[in-house]
C-alpha cells in the first residue's frame, strides 16, 4: 500500500463514529477531539449525585405537620435516621436548588399522599423531580397514603379531582406531566395507613 493511500485509510479510521463498548486503548487512532467527547460523556454516566440523606420525605404541610410528621421525626431521631425535612416550604413561593438536591442526594425517597398533597403546586414539583431520581440514579421511593385512598390518588379522584380542576385554569402545560406521575407513583409498593390500627 503507498504512503498516501495509507495515510487516507487512517484519517478515515480516525473519523469513524465511536461505538459505545470503545476501550480508552481501542480509542487511541481517533482524532482528540472525539476521544474528549467520549471521555465526557462516559464521565457524566457515572455522575450520580453522592448520597448525604437517609431518608427524603414529602409532604402537604397542612395535612400531617401536626400529626404524622411528628412521629416521623422522632422516630428518625430515635433510629439515627438521617433525613431532609423541609417544614416551611409549604410557606415559601418557589423550590429551589438547594431542595432539588436534597432530592438528588436522598437514598429513599417517601411520598406521603394526603388529601391535600395535589392541591400543592410545590408537591407535585417535588413530585416529577421524585420520580425522575428514581428513574435516573436508581432511588428507592416509597409511597404513603395518609388519610387517602390509593385509587384517588392513581386516578385523581374525590380531593385530589378538586385540585386538578384549579391547576387546569393555572399550570395546563404541566397537568398531564402531573397527573402522570401521580398514577406511576400510586402504582408502586407503599403503605396504606388505613389498613393499620
Amino acid at each position: 500500500m503507498s504512503h498516501n493511500k495509507a495515510t487516507k485509510r487512517l484519517r478515515r479510521d480516525r473519523e469513524k463514529p465511536l461505538l459505545d463498548n470503545h476501550s480508552p486503548k481501542e480509542l487511541k487512532y481517533h482524532s482528540p477531539k472525539k476521544l474528549k467527547y467520549w471521555v465526557e460523556e462516559k464521565s457524566s454516566e457515572n455522575n450520580t449525585p453522592q448520597i448525604k440523606y437517609d431518608v427524603f420525605v414529602s409532604f402537604r404541610g397542612e395535612d400531617i405537620r401536626h400529626t404524622l410528621l411528628s412521629h416521623l421525626i422522632g422516630a428518625f431521631e430515635r433510629k439515627k435516621i438521617c433525613a431532609f425535612i423541609d417544614a416551611e416550604l409549604q410557606r415559601g413561593h418557589e423550590i429551589g436548588p438547594s431542595l432539588f438536591q436534597a432530592i438528588e442526594r436522598s437514598d429513599i425517597l417517601l411520598i406521603i399522599f394526603s388529601p391535600h398533597y395535589a392541591s400543592s403546586r410545590w408537591c407535585l414539583e417535588e413530585l416529577e423531580k421524585i420520580l425522575e431520581c428514581r428513574d435516573k440514579y436508581e432511588r428507592t421511593v416509597i409511597p404513603v397514603f395518609y388519610n387517602v385512598q390509593p385509587t384517588d390518588v392513581r386516578h385523581q379522584l374525590r380531593t385530589y379531582e378538586n385540585a386538578f380542576v384549579e391547576h387546569e385554569l393555572n399550570y395546563q402545560n404541566k397537568v398531564q406531566i402531573w397527573k402522570d406521575a401521580l398514577k406511576h407513583s400510586a402504582d408502586l409498593s407503599g403503605i396504606d395507613s388505613s389498613k393499620f390500627p
